[in-house]
């Protein structure tokens, strides 16, 4: 039977721990399984590595040399996989604000867990960028369309706001009520804005609607008045343009946030990133 990587970090955990039930607990598998592969690594190598009659595991002179070379043997293996996963990079898509601080969480957890590299990619259109492979994953806001080659995963909902010109009388306003926004001129980024003639039913929406074609667009109209706009909350913590106002936004549906990536398309590595994603959505425990 041949060795392999695995013989050889079983081994190696139990030499260190000396214990069959700590290595087995550091490398998250069964102390049978631990136990069995050890015996396979004997079996190969036709050589009794560790001496199982004293009440504590002990390496025998054969296993203590084998161990030597094994450790340095793993470190070296490491070191290269280290070095070939610093170059495997996930791209993040992006149109507007990263919800904070799930952004900076996920990051930090996925490349501490893997190795592996994210960057982060302002796009006009996040759906449009992964249609085009321009992006790995892609964080969307609001309702998808039905995609049967994208697969969608909810992370949470943010709270909406009115953002408004400094010159709007709205701007001296506590509060606005979402049944108030359809009587205003709505600016609309169409690419991939959250808030549209789509967020009302037929005929009930704004009677007056500027379109934009990207986030800049949109922003700029705002500022200089030409009506009010509806965004997610993490705008309030993010000064995006001085001439712009704030203005709570009561009875607002939330808008929905989600991880969208290709079904089948760099599966495992897509797999890691949204089990670090979901994780870092979790609400923070505080004792």
């Amino acid at each position: 039977m041949d060795v392999e990587l695995r013989h050889l970090r079983a081994f190696a955990a139990v030499a260190r721990s000396r214990s069959f039930t700590r290595a087995a607990e550091q490398l998250r598998i069964t102390q049978p399984a631990l136990t069995r592969t050890v015996q396979q690594l004997e079996a190969a190598v036709q050589v009794t590595l560790l001496d199982r009659t004293s009440r504590h595991v002990e390496l025998t002179d054969a296993g203590r040399e084998f161990y030597e070379r094994a450790e340095r043997l793993l470190a070296d293996l490491d070191l290269a996989l280290a070095s070939v996963r610093s170059q495997v990079i996930v791209r993040l898509g992006f149109s507007w604000l990263l919800p904070d601080p799930w952004a900076q969480r996920t990051v930090t957890r996925f490349e501490e867990a893997t190795g592996h590299h994210v960057a982060l990619l302002r796009v006009d259109s996040s759906l449009g960028a992964l249609d085009q492979g321009a992006v790995d994953v892609a964080l969307v806001r609001g309702a998808l369309p039905a995609r049967t080659a994208l697969r969608q995963v909810h992370l949470f909902d943010e709270a909406r706001v009115v953002i408004c010109s400094e010159r709007s009388e709205l701007a001296a306003r506590d509060t606005v009520d979402w049944s108030e926004v359809a009587k205003w001129p709505l600016v609309v980024n169409v690419v991939s804005g959250t808030t549209g003639p789509w967020s009302w039913p037929a005929r009930d929406g704004p009677e007056q609607i500027i379109e934009t074609g990207n986030f800049d667009e949109w922003l700029e109209s705002v500022a200089a008045d030409r009506g009010i706009g509806v965004v997610p909350d993490v705008a309030v913590r993010r000064n995006i343009h001085p001439a712009v106002r704030y203005v709570a936004l009561t009875n607002a549906p939330p808008v929905p946030v989600s991880l969208v990536f290709r079904s089948h398309v760099r599966e495992s590595l897509m797999r890691r990133f949204v089990e670090a994603a979901v994780d870092a959505a979790a609400p923070i425990e505080v004792s």
